[in-house]
């Protein structure tokens, strides 16, 4: 009997397929954040803490470029999880071969992006002097992988709208390890600095693509991917638009807030840098973790809309968010707790150990409530309403930080007051999410009661 990777959303024990769904998705998650976890703790334990400051200094504005295109991926993940609800096959493969072929134009206008906007960019940041040049040389290199990273996203998003979350799992567990190899290697025998993490990285992001493209061309059904067949079907092409650019946007929004905090993190100094770098590293697993929640509200939702399973949807909320809470509250008082053990797992200074931890005691410890959030987003989005939430969430938590950074940080200038803008902005953004939810599910039902009655 040949093995099967799918999950079925739409019938059966909810709760026990939520669970297959999220935990391979947590451990993709995972690894992802290991690529750029060994580049930071390799160059800061064998290069020096301004080398790790340099990597550091990229990742707000890399995740600005590259999350536009990764937001469109939202819109993959709704249209393939929908159609196949409905059993409209045709429609997948359209869907399929068209976010194909956006991804690897997307990551082709990313190199460019990547390699003419870095120093000036990084220099619009205030990027410390002394370490600007090696950001900018990281940056560069880490750009000419962007086809893969598109490739490899779009197809796990491809994946995970059928259900099936535990071969891109193996794909990066492969490809994580591959990058630690060559981590270590470029750095500790050919003393490659920053360059060689980023080489590292690059080389894994494209190992884990022609993973993920050889298994869209080997497997069977509705998702099986023929090269040839690779073009823009207008249709899809608008349809996937529509849900995923206001996700896009949204991330993009949301990474120039990080920009100016990160702008404003720069301005206390390179050790600063260093520790907000750690500190923020050692969050994004708790992030990630909570992320495969969102991300499985959002196929399930998809899922079962079409397959209008509308009393599934709201179980599908309660049981994700209920699941984010105790995720994201473990996890997060969790490394808190741990924090000086794992803040010296990337440098040895006591000074960036202290600044890493005066982060995550604002952040890490509050990390539950962005669960809560972007739960909320996942659910609605899945149910086809994507202005919405990219209209609450800029509102709610961009536009508010951007204020906060212009006003409250100005008059109180430490890093206290900026970084408690994050859990504000997060709480005030969910309790709007809550009435937005009710509206849309309404919406949505008074829409499919039209549809069936008879004219």
């Amino acid at each position: 009997m040949k093995k099967t990777y799918e999950i079925d959303m739409c019938n059966g024990p909810l709760f026990s397929g939520l669970l297959l769904f999220a935990l391979p998705l947590m451990l993709s998650g995972v690894l992802q954040l290991l690529f750029n976890a060994a580049d930071i703790v390799v160059v800061g334990r064998f290069v020096g803490s301004h080398a790790m400051a340099a990597v550091g200094a990229t990742s707000s504005l890399i995740n600005l470029l590259v999350n536009f295109f990764i937001g469109i991926s939202v819109g993959t993940n709704v249209l393939v999880a929908r159609y196949c609800g409905a059993q409209s096959y045709r429609d997948v493969q359209e869907t399929v071969h068209t976010s194909l072929l956006v991804a690897i134009v997307g990551g082709v206008v990313l190199i460019g992006l990547g390699v003419v906007l870095a120093r000036p960019m990084l220099e619009g940041m205030g990027t410390p002097v002394d370490v600007l040049d090696q950001a900018v040389l990281y940056m560069k290199l880490y750009f000419i992988g962007m086809p893969a990273t598109m490739l490899y996203n779009f197809g796990a998003a491809i994946l995970r709208a059928i259900g099936d979350t535990r071969r891109p799992l193996y794909f990066l567990l492969i490809s994580g390890v591959v990058n630690v190899i060559f981590n270590l290697f470029f750095v500790i025998q050919l003393h490659m600095g920053v360059a060689g993490v980023a080489i590292a990285t690059v080389i894994s992001q494209c190992i884990s693509a022609l993973l993920i493209l050889q298994c869209l061309m080997r497997m069977d059904g509705v998702c099986h991917v023929e090269l040839s067949h690779l073009r823009f079907h207008s249709a899809k092409m608008r349809e996937m638009l529509r849900v995923g650019l206001p996700a896009g946007f949204q991330s993009v929004i949301f990474n120039v807030s990080n920009v100016l905090i990160q702008s404003s993190i720069n301005s206390f100094g390179a050790l600063a840098v260093a520790g907000n770098t750690a500190g923020s590293n050692i969050e994004g697993f708790v992030y990630t973790a909570m992320n495969a929640i969102y991300q499985t509200a959002l196929s399930f939702t998809s899922q079962n809309l079409g397959a209008k399973n509308f009393k599934r949807i709201d179980q599908i909320l309660t049981r994700c968010l209920l699941s984010v809470t105790v995720v994201g509250l473990i996890l997060g008082n969790g490394a808190y707790l741990l924090g000086h053990q794992l803040l010296s797992i990337y440098s040895t200074d006591p000074e960036v150990i202290s600044f890493g931890l005066l982060r995550m005691g604002i952040i890490s410890v509050s990390y539950f409530t962005c669960g809560l959030m972007d739960v909320f987003s996942g659910s609605i989005r899945g149910m086809g309403y994507s202005v919405m939430p990219m209209l609450v969430s800029l509102t709610g938590a961009c536009l508010f930080r951007i204020v906060w950074i212009f006003t409250v940080f100005q008059w109180s200038h430490t890093l206290f007051t900026l970084y408690i803008s994050y859990p504000i902005s997060w709480v005030l953004t969910t309790l709007v999410y809550v009435g937005c939810y009710f509206v849309v599910r309404r919406q949505v039902r008074q829409k499919a009661e039209a549809v069936t009655q008879p004219a």
